[in-house]
């Protein structure tokens, strides 16, 4: 193609976005406009199929800086994924297909939602990860099923954010050589020049994190277009830093910080129109011959997945095939669930589960943040990512989330990431992405209270179930025993679009009776009935065998009480309240037991005993003491 027509369609890119950010009166052109020459050179090597998003062997395109939809909005209509010039009009606006930064699910095409800085890359990095572990299950050396690239765009505040280290220090211990992230260096932020807050030199810190890196001029089309030749053949991540001018093509907007997050103005997008030779008047306009240049995407990409197709039909091994299909369909009946016959820490009895469902479960894979031997989630004699499935993620706690949200989202993987709960605060952004996108995996968070003990304040979790029963379409599961994690996981599995959390004791957990009225899958159940009681006590998780030896302490003083245990309040709040009344009696007086903050219970308590301070350095049973959880104390304040 000649790079006439590359500018042309370049240019149409630019004045899109500078279209759609200036009718929405909000947005980012700046970096959309910067990238347009990229984004036209990088629509030469994309293997996508328009038609099928879906399509396992498509290259992955992820937007890091996510603010930059002006960017993505226009490449997808162009490409033909469905989105109208109609759409375009409608950015930023209720209810459209252009909200303004990506949503999976929402828009057809985007990968994954993005935003936050930062996290695109590390999206970027499990795809990357994904796709390795899926090749080593089904390529062969005579048949290569699984061989896509991986390509991010992302900015200066994306490497600026912590995130960006941790993903890509792993990206480059692993060698990930189908990765490509294109960095948008403009050398601009919101306050101004990058000079402000940065001065690293970004080549060294990747090239000390085995990746190769290439230079260009990010508006020389022959300089681009060789470096995503070079990186095709290079057998290890590539950073292309592609030095470029923010709001490029938009006349004395031009390199301003200014032109970052705020609309052009009419007459700056008119005048530069006139500058590229385009119809000064004419918005949202797309010229017949850049409209057919950007829709070979649809026949290039249908053929590409129909030559995949006839590979697939002709795959050389029965094994591969096999593999292939037990992937894409995992069967659940196939987990030998397991039982269990004496006291446990739930953090034992979770990783004997993990072990159970990976066994049976050919895509069920995960790891820990270093914390392995502690949150016991060794899938033993299962081997080592990316050809087994013991993922060590090494202490990047905010990376591993992300990294496994993008694993999910791949296909034919079911991924978990593990870490003490304390230390859910590093990863928080991505476990919200995680609830907002509907992914659906699987945080195991052990050492779940003060039951930590002499490791202190600073690893007992307090606050932390409130925050997380906080967040919507997101659950918690907190079992009392190893029957009731066995049903967290049974119904963790079949919320589909839903991240489960599982947060689990350090400490031995007793044995509980069976349910006497409802089970783990509603959230909360009746354990424990008294036909006179006049209180009902209600807990979760290692509090819940507390509540019992309450309950005991307070039948001796003639207080009768139900039990309810609640291994899951993010379902009970779904359950009709005809269920809640028959569990919780209303006519009882109401008692939350919990050792944590406990905010949340007051939706159905009239009285919570919790924490309303930090823990302390002690071991766990001086702890629970002296912060009033034992049974004499409790019973004495009912």
């Amino acid at each position: 193609m000649s790079n006439a027509m590359r500018q042309k369609m370049a240019d149409t890119i630019r004045f899109l976005a500078a279209d759609m950010v200036q009718q929405a009166n909000s947005g980012h052109p700046g970096a959309p406009m910067g990238l347009a020459d990229i984004a036209v050179v990088l629509s030469e090597y994309m293997v996508h199929n328009p038609k099928n998003p879906q399509w396992l062997n498509r290259d992955r395109l992820v937007f890091s800086g996510g603010h930059g939809t002006g960017l993505i909005y226009s490449l997808y209509h162009l490409w033909g994924y469905g989105l109208e010039i109609d759409d375009l009009k409608q950015f930023r606006q209720m209810d459209s297909l252009t909200p303004g930064h990506p949503e999976y699910g929402h828009t057809a095409g985007i990968e994954i939602t993005t935003g936050p800085l930062g996290q695109g890359i590390a999206n970027a990095v499990g795809f990357a990860m994904a796709s390795q572990f899926v090749g080593n299950k089904v390529n062969s050396e005579t048949a290569s099923m699984i061989d896509h690239s991986v390509y991010c765009l992302c900015g200066d505040g994306d490497l600026e954010e912590g995130i960006s280290y941790e993903a890509c220090s792993i990206a480059g211990h692993m060698g990930l050589d189908n990765l490509v992230l294109i960095y948008d260096s403009n050398r601009i932020t919101i306050e101004g020049s990058t000079k402000l807050s940065l001065s690293e030199n970004i080549r060294d810190r990747f090239e000390s994190q085995n990746w190769a890196v290439l230079e260009i001029d990010g508006h020389n089309f022959d300089e681009i277009d060789s470096a995503f030749t070079q990186a095709k053949s290079i057998k290890r991540p590539v950073l292309i830093i592609a030095n470029t001018v923010i709001a490029k093509g938009g006349g004395k907007m031009e390199g301003s910080h200014h032109a970052h997050g705020a609309p052009l103005g009419h007459d700056v997008i008119k005048t530069a129109k006139i500058a590229a030779g385009f119809d000064p008047e004419a918005t949202f306009a797309v010229g017949a011959d850049v409209l057919e240049r950007f829709r070979c995407a649809i026949e290039k990409g249908d053929l590409a997945q129909r030559e995949w197709n006839h590979r697939l039909k002709e795959l050389p091994l029965m094994e591969q095939n096999e593999a292939y299909e037990q992937l894409l369909n995992p069967d659940f009946s196939r987990i030998q669930w397991p039982t269990f016959e004496k006291a446990d820490a739930t953090r034992n009895t979770n990783g004997i589960i993990l072990n159970a469902i990976a066994k049976a479960i050919p895509g069920f894979l995960g790891g820990s943040a270093d914390l392995g031997p502690s949150n016991k989630t060794e899938l033993v004699g299962m081997g080592d990512f990316p050809k087994g499935k013991n993922i060590h993620f090494g202490i990047r706690e905010h990376a591993m989330a992300s990294i496994t949200n993008a694993m999910a989202l791949y296909g034919p993987i079911i991924p978990f990431s593990a870490t003490f709960f304390v230390f859910s605060d590093y990863l928080k952004p991505s476990a919200r992405i995680a609830a907002l996108s509907g992914i659906q995996q699987f945080f195991i968070w052990t050492h779940d209270s003060i039951g930590v003990g002499e490791d202190g304040p600073t690893h007992q979790p307090i606050e932390h179930l409130s925050q997380f029963r906080a967040l919507p379409n997101f659950y918690v599961y907190r079992p009392a025993d190893g029957a009731e994690n066995v049903k967290c996981w049974q119904k963790a599995l079949t919320m589909k679009t839903s991240p489960s959390a599982f947060v689990c004791s350090r400490q031995n957990l007793p044995l509980l009776s069976s349910p006497l009225k409802g089970d783990v899958e509603n959230g909360g159940y009746l354990l424990q009935e008294r036909s006179n009681a006049t209180v009902t006590l209600m807990a979760s998780g290692s509090e819940v065998s507390l509540a019992l030896e309450t309950a005991k302490e307070l039948e001796s003083r003639g207080v009768m009480a139900n039990i309810v245990s609640v291994p899951c309040f993010d379902l009970l709040l779904e359950q009709p309240q005809n269920y809640i009344d028959s569990i919780i009696n209303p006519e009882s007086k109401k008692v939350a037991i919990e050792a944590a903050r406990g905010l949340e219970w007051y939706r159905f308590a009239d009285v919570v005993i919790a924490m309303d301070s930090f823990g302390a350095s002690a071991p766990a049973e001086q702890l629970f003491k002296h912060f009033g959880f034992s049974a004499e104390a409790i019973a004495s304040k009912i």
